[in-house]
């Protein structure tokens, strides 16, 4: 079989169908972090009084918290399950089942009684469903990003790289604009608390129609086809993964866990409680909020598509670094500007932040395809993304939320951010930069020389 990708063959332009898979892999990506984001925003929004009442407004909040970073436990076990299963059997599969998964849970979410209705069972329910949500995340990622990586021309991976992760801006931006929709417009006041809230996760069954049409459509990974052929794939990915690459794999997720840090700060409901709380010091509205988040999301998806591109020229290293040293600036800029309590200095914090995740974002795709060999690829992306998102990321709502309450101002929270941000940094000099490594199984030996800068 004579494989033509760019992925293995090095030319320069993109098929059409190539660029169908970019596209496919924005869409899709798009759909599942919908799901997760308008989960988040509801925790932050409302949850706390509709399925955590009884433990009053701040032990509330530190709860529907819990259930955002409880899913985050179970990415590991999505990205070990779809690791093993993406490396043995292929990446489309797993596209498919991910999104279909994570769909289905976030509908009956939306479907779920309340704790007036039907007491403990509701907050039971809504944390197995969240478990659901985490399994389809976990395994999702890996997936995306290497049938985008995997099909794309030689010099231009950082670029298409970045299209799955620019839909995860891109479902920032539906599910906070369906929520100010629903806020301001559609059901304001207590209609929003009554049935409002439901309507974006309802929504989510017609998202899910089209991501899994579409994700049908995309033909399976070159290098993965080629695996197949040459009949090289691992039969025990994950134990290869760990025995080979394991700090490799520990360097990647503190890496990864630096961005999704501050990532989820603003992104997983913390924003939008602290401003939004009625005995809070800014006790803002909640469309003006969920606004400046969505601008915020224009923000990271601009800069991540940039940061993709840019590596491609400088380097997936040096487009990190410059990253986190404009993600630090930006912790530190965040909340003086967000304490005004003034809507366009609100936004401006929110979006020079956002700027310094989406530098440190875009380029991660292809920085994680390039670090591992092509047998056990899928396991090692997935399982070092869902360990960064448990370190950085879990639970990163609830110690902002924690470390206010405690402290009485946001000073510790952002120190806890710009901590996040520099043991990534420290972790992203420790690896060498591998721009442009040949992907395909035949380059397995140079794959698995160690990235690690004081390994020759």
């Amino acid at each position: 079989m004579e494989l033509t990708s760019a992925a293995v063959s090095g030319k320069d332009r993109m098929t059409r169908d190539e660029r169908k898979v970019a596209y496919a892999t924005i869409v899709g990506t798009t759909v599942e972090w919908y799901d997760f984001f308008i989960y988040a925003a509801a925790a932050g929004l409302i949850f706390k009084d509709l399925f955590f009442a009884p433990a009053g407004n701040t032990l509330g909040t530190l709860l529907a918290f819990a259930t955002v970073g409880i899913s985050f436990l179970f990415r590991p076990f999505g990205a070990f399950l779809a690791g093993y299963l993406g490396d043995k059997y292929g990446r489309r599969i797993v596209l498919v089942t991910t999104l279909v998964l994570m769909g289905l849970a976030t509908t009956c979410i939306g479907l779920l009684p309340t704790y007036a209705s039907i007491g403990v069972m509701a907050p039971i329910l809504l944390l197995v469903l969240r478990i659901f949500q985490g399994i389809a995340a976990g395994g999702e990622w890996g997936g995306a990003v290497l049938m985008a990586v995997e099909h794309a021309p030689k010099h231009k991976r950082g670029r298409f790289g970045a299209f799955p992760q620019i839909g995860v801006p891109l479902g920032l931006i539906l599910a906070s604009g369906m929520f100010a929709l629903m806020t301001g417009v559609i059901a304001p006041g207590d209609a929003f608390v009554e049935w409002g809230w439901r309507i974006p996760f309802l929504f989510s069954v017609v998202l899910l129609f089209i991501g899994h049409w579409i994700r049908r459509t995309v033909e399976e990974s070159p290098v993965f086809e080629e695996i197949k052929e040459r009949k090289s794939a691992s039969q025990t990915p994950i134990r290869d993964l760990f025995k080979n690459h394991s700090l490799v794999v520990l360097l990647a997720a503190l890496v990864f866990a630096g961005n999704s840090a501050s990532g989820y700060m603003t992104t997983g409901g913390f924003i939008q409680n602290y401003a939004t709380n009625p005995d809070g010091p800014l006790a803002m509205a909640r469309t003006p909020v969920l606004i400046a988040v969505t601008m915020a999301s224009f923000c990271w998806l601009i800069t991540t598509y940039i940061s993709g591109a840019l590596s491609d020229k400088i380097g997936r290293k040096k487009t990190y670094v410059l990253g986190w040293i404009v993600q630090l600036v930006g912790i530190f800029a965040l909340f003086p500007l967000v304490n005004t309590g003034i809507f366009q200095l609100f936004a401006l914090g929110l979006c020079f932040l956002a700027s310094g995740i989406g530098l440190t974002y875009g380029v991660q795709s292809s920085y994680y395809a390039e670090l591992f060999p092509a047998s056990i690829r899928f396991s090692g992306i997935s399982i070092s993304y869902a360990l960064g998102a448990i370190l950085g990321g879990a639970f990163a709502p609830m110690i902002g939320t924690w470390l206010v309450s405690v402290t009485g101002s946001t000073v510790a929270v952002s120190y806890y951010l710009a901590f996040m941000a520099t043991v990534a940094l420290l972790s992203t000099l420790a690896i060498r930069d591998r721009t442009g490594i040949p992907l395909g199984p035949d380059h397995e030996a140079e794959q698995n020389k160690s990235p690690l800068v004081w390994r020759k």
